[in-house]
């Protein structure tokens, strides 16, 4: 409240106007009403217990009235804001007046105790999770049978509540940062990729609409596994960052150029927090990656260790080899990759076997669902 109050001073003195509060904070102040109501109905009971001794411990009204009532939902409001907050948050810190804001006007104040903005954001998170044990520990001191199981079946409503939001917040949380991937990932044209394709310059619009980009807008892809490699060519190494998709892997390399593909400041994109803090320090250096071929599907994709005597005359260390083929198991292109470390090796190996072996099984049901009969009536 500190924070959210010092921001609305500042706001009403025409200071950080274009700071959006919702985005920051969400219905945190719906939230802390609906806490403290239940905070101080809970402790009322308590207190009455104590100073009437014969009187009953009853629980029930006040549990009914919160957990059936809007403290769940308040809760989750703010939850799944929560992502978009701290995506937000991180590229305001980057601004000079909002540093100032948060460090001279608020972590001075000594009710903060020293604590910064994202570790009392995520406070709420933390109590949700918490309601289930507290249903449970009433449950035990309860001696009501009828009580016991009304409070027993709440705590698993509130635990279902859980799931569902962990659910929810993955799933955004994934949207997040597969829309950061399509601002940071560059599809280069065919013609700018292989200057052996030559296309009219008044047929490239027609061409250019047909988004390369739009392959990564499927909410239901997951990214399985990422990091920098090095690239043998013939003549020289090459710096590149792979993405490994639960359907293909994606080879780009990695460009430092302040400008992206098409003009646009790649400096001005807001950094997810969610990827890998490898690829968020080189975003915010300016940094893109430009892909480098066509991505290679899973079910096309063969993957060789390269034994360290065999690549001793080009000096690598750590290689293995993949191999793209094309529906005719030909082989259409060939990545020597080297890995920093030999762990680091065995890690992309081990995880592209896993991905190829899931994504293998994965089709062959689907295929075999597709084709199977209903099975013969035994009245025939």
């Amino acid at each position: 409240k500190i924070f959210m109050n010092t921001l609305k001073y500042l706001q009403s003195n025409e200071f950080l106007l274009d700071v959006d509060l919702w985005r920051l904070f969400a219905n945190l102040e719906e939230l802390n009403k609906i806490s403290l109501g239940f905070l101080k109905s809970f402790f009322e009971t308590v207190k009455e217990h104590v100073s009437k001794s014969d009187s009953p411990m009853d629980f029930s009204s006040i549990l009914r009235k919160f957990f059936q009532g809007d403290l769940c939902q308040t809760h989750q409001i703010y939850c799944l804001n929560y992502t978009s907050a701290v995506f937000y948050l991180e590229n305001l810190r980057q601004r000079e007046d909002f540093g100032i804001y948060l460090k001279q006007w608020c972590e001075q104040n000594e009710r903060c105790k020293r604590l910064h903005l994202p570790e009392l954001l995520v406070a709420p998170l933390h109590r949700l999770t918490r309601y289930p044990l507290l249903l449970n520990n009433i449950w035990k001191q309860s001696t009501n049978k009828t009580e016991k199981g009304f409070i027993w079946s709440l705590k698993e409503k509130v635990e279902k509540s859980i799931r569902d939001l962990e659910g929810k917040v993955k799933w955004l949380d994934n949207f997040q940062k597969f829309r950061q991937l399509q601002e940071v990932i560059i599809w280069p044209q065919v013609w700018d990729r292989d200057k052996r394709f030559f296309v009219p310059e008044y047929l490239k619009q027609s061409l250019r609409e047909n988004n390369s980009e739009n392959i990564l807008s499927s909410a239901n892809r997951l990214l399985l596994h990422e990091g920098r490699l090095t690239l043998a060519e013939s003549t020289r190494l090459l710096d590149v960052y792979l993405f490994l998709f639960d359907d293909f892997l994606l080879i780009t390399k990695i460009k430092r150029n302040k400008k992206k593909y098409g003009g646009s400041d790649t400096g001005l994109i807001p950094v997810c927090p969610s990827l890998a803090p490898e690829l968020q320090s080189f975003v915010r250096e300016g940094g893109f990656c430009t892909v480098l071929d066509q991505p290679i599907p899973l079910d096309r994709l063969t993957l060789r260790n390269i034994d360290p005597i065999h690549v001793t005359v080009f000096s690598l260390q750590n290689a293995f080899l993949i191999q793209h083929e094309n529906r005719y198991r030909q082989c259409i292109a060939v990545f020597l990759l080297q890995a920093p470390t030999e762990t680091a090796k065995k890690t992309w190996m081990s995880q592209l076997e896993t991905a190829i072996s899931n994504y293998t099984t994965q089709h062959e049901t689907k295929k075999n669902t597709a084709f199977c009969f209903p099975a013969e009536s035994s009245e025939i």
